[in-house]
């Protein structure tokens, strides 16, 4: 019988281990190979350094302390003094700002540092606010304040003709029902309740225009914003802060804030008497934020509505200067 002759063949390993041989011997492999593990290395190190370059700045990232908040709100309302100081220097315009606690609930009540830095009245200035001058229509917010007083006191009612009277007189600037009031009660009476809140008076003198300050305006204003003093009617204050944001004529504040961020609800009441061109505002920002400003103007040839464009100009300066989104964003960092 014959007998069959195997050829010979090397075990599994000794094969693999030929194969890796030649690989090796492969420069190409080796380079590609090589070419990876530096790559690899590369990627490596710079994710390291990125992910600790994280770490650093979360460790060095807190808020603005006190001292410098203080220090911020020092250097805006120095800006603004000096903006105020500027467009009040030929003696033609009174200006008064205060700015507002936020809205409650809104995202700038509910941010603290916001909270902190506009802090009511933290950035209150102004620039010959204490000059009186003609009040034009203006003074048609202390006929208010005085009949929510009497009304408070249970000495007014309103009637339907009141009513109707009281809104022609906010939203239309009309004059009769305004008139009317101070026919019945009488100049003395309502310059001796403007005194009892520490409003300009006497506003009002038999024969004479009425005039008043941008600062009594102002306080007129921060009383209505906060339900106090002769506002503390809710129904009373609500009602006239609603026709306020209805008046017509609306080419002063009520624009020049639109200008400087649309959705600003303003709520004014304006003035307009031969050269005077006057306007007093509650603005509200789209965040919450708010702020008292009150423009008094006259002079420069005014009549009619020609001074409105101005007011509306110095409006969205001092809107921008004093709200510009990067102030808290900076005192975050």
């Amino acid at each position: 019988m014959l007998q069959m002759k195997h050829s010979y063949r090397p075990p599994r390993h000794k094969i693999h281990i030929s194969r890796l041989i030649k690989l090796v011997r492969n420069h190409h492999f080796l380079t590609g190979l090589l070419i990876f593990f530096l790559v690899l290395t590369s990627f490596l190190t710079v994710q390291a350094h990125r992910n600790r370059a994280t770490l650093d700045k979360a460790d060095t990232t807190h808020p603005a302390t006190a001292k410098q908040v203080a220090q911020q709100q020092r250097h805006v309302k120095h800006n603004l003094h000096h903006y105020f100081k500027k467009i009040t220097a030929d003696g033609t315009t009174s200006v008064s700002f205060y700015n507002l606690d936020p809205v409650a609930g809104s995202p700038a009540a509910k941010s603290k540092m916001a909270r902190h830095f506009y802090k009511s009245g933290a950035l209150a200035t102004s620039a010959n606010a204490h000059t009186p001058e003609v009040s034009a229509s203006t003074y048609k917010l202390y006929i208010a304040a005085y009949l929510f007083h009497q009304h408070a006191a249970g000495l007014y009612t309103w009637t339907p003709t009141d009513e109707d009277g009281f809104h022609r007189m906010i939203v239309n600037s009309a004059n009769d029902f305004s008139e009317d009031t101070l026919d019945t009660y009488g100049p003395v009476a309502l310059d001796d309740f403007l005194a009892s809140q520490h409003y300009y008076s006497p506003a009002f003198v038999s024969g004479e225009t009425a005039v008043t300050t941008a600062h009594s305006l102002t306080l007129v204003l921060k009383d209505l914003a906060n339900q106090q003093g002769p506002f503390r009617h809710a129904k009373d204050q609500q009602k006239l802060l609603a026709l306020m944001k209805q008046q017509v004529y609306r080419t002063g504040i009520p624009a020049g804030a639109t200008a400087a961020q649309k959705g600003t609800v303003v709520a004014d009441k304006v003035g307009f008497l031969a050269d005077t061109n006057n306007d007093a505002a509650i603005v509200t920002l789209p965040n919450g934020e708010r702020y008292i400003l009150v423009i008094m103007t006259h002079g420069h040839e005014q009549s009619g509505f020609s001074g409105f464009p101005r007011m509306a100009k110095i409006t969205t300066h001092v809107q921008k200067l004093v709200y510009n989104p990067a102030i808290v964003k900076g005192l975050n960092k």
